[in-house]
């Protein structure tokens, strides 16, 4: 992916690196979206957005035929071509640009959640909604969230109840160990995927269905579930972003994708899929607790919102086959 430093906005960062790695445990954290890596937070808070009008889920929701509704938002269109809620400021903690581990590293996650943010914020505009921009937390170590405590062994994740993104840099290098996701555009999946999560938010349905959950725990988790489902609309959201992202580079070289990127986002769908993951640590698959999809699934939906190119495709709850 062909970058420059000057596109990223400085105050779409906080940097909390330099507040020391506290943050033990993964209590109170089941509010947040991480991308899986073996260890989570307790229980599940499924967000779904309503991409279209109002949507219904008679099958998925037990028959009841309840309807989940956008406020008022007829759609968000095909992509062609005020600061959000929470604490901290984006100097707090932060460590000198000169004592940097990986300035580089820094200066791109910068860069793709100001791209992320700035295509969001035109396609809502354009449905004439506005969109509050989410920041991206940089820590190291653990950090205190408005879900709770978390600990870097999470890896990102987003909190609803401040609306950040939260990320330890230092989680790409597992990435590509671990999860053989090398590349930056892998790493960018990962952004797009997590501030994809605050499209969702930003939608406006997180209490409907935080009280349809609530109300019935077992529509949760599962393979059919209301968080698989969440977790595979995000990936299919960042695969818009990606779409978004090839489309401006055509007539802007210093942002064309290179050879690979897209290859690089769905190795990295594809290594933090429940089944990889439970495979690889456990030598079995469990469907039952599946929280993110399958690595198949995962690949299939970020393709979506690539060839698609439109929010509008990513409708996994009414997909009859995920």
């Amino acid at each position: 992916m062909e970058w420059d430093a000057s596109e990223g906005r400085s105050d779409d960062v906080i940097d909390r690196r330099g507040a020391g790695g506290g943050g033990g445990g993964l209590g109170g954290l089941g509010g947040g979206f991480p991308i899986p890596m073996g260890r989570r937070g307790g229980g599940v808070l499924g967000i779904v957005v309503a991409l279209l009008a109002a949507f219904v889920l008679p099958g998925l929701l037990g028959g009841s035929g309840v309807e989940i509704t956008n406020d008022g938002m007829n759609q968000l269109p095909g992509v062609s071509s005020g600061p959000a809620v929470g604490a901290g400021d984006p100097a707090d903690a932060s460590i000198p640009a000169d004592r940097d581990p990986d300035p580089r590293r820094t200066e791109f996650a910068n860069v793709v959640i100001t791209d992320t943010n700035n295509m969001w914020e035109d396609v809502f505009a354009a449905s004439g909604r506005r969109y509050a921009r989410t920041k991206m937390v940089l820590y190291s170590g653990g950090v205190q969230s408005g879900c709770g405590a978390a600990s870097s062994a999470m890896g990102p994740f987003y909190c609803p109840a401040d609306k950040l993104v939260y990320i330890d840099l230092s989680f790409f290098e597992e990435l590509a160990d671990r999860f053989g996701a090398a590349g930056d555009f892998a790493q960018a999946y990962v952004i797009a995927h997590e501030v994809g999560h605050h499209v969702q938010d930003e939608m406006g349905v997180t209490a409907q269905v935080r009280r349809l959950e609530q109300d019935d725990p077992s529509r949760g988790s599962g393979p059919d579930g209301l968080s698989v489902r969440t977790e595979l609309q995000a990936d299919c959201l960042a695969g818009v972003w990606a779409h978004s992202r090839y489309e401006r580079g055509q007539s802007d070289p210093t942002k064309r994708l290179d050879d690979g990127d897209i290859d690089e986002a769905l190795q990295a769908a594809s290594g933090v899929g429940d089944d990889s993951i439970q495979r690889s640590m456990t030598g079995s698959v469990r469907p039952e607790s599946f929280t993110h999809g399958t690595s198949a699934q995962r690949k299939r939906w970020f393709g979506i919102g690539y060839d698609k190119g439109d929010a509008g495709a990513c409708d996994t709850f009414n997909a009859g086959s995920l």
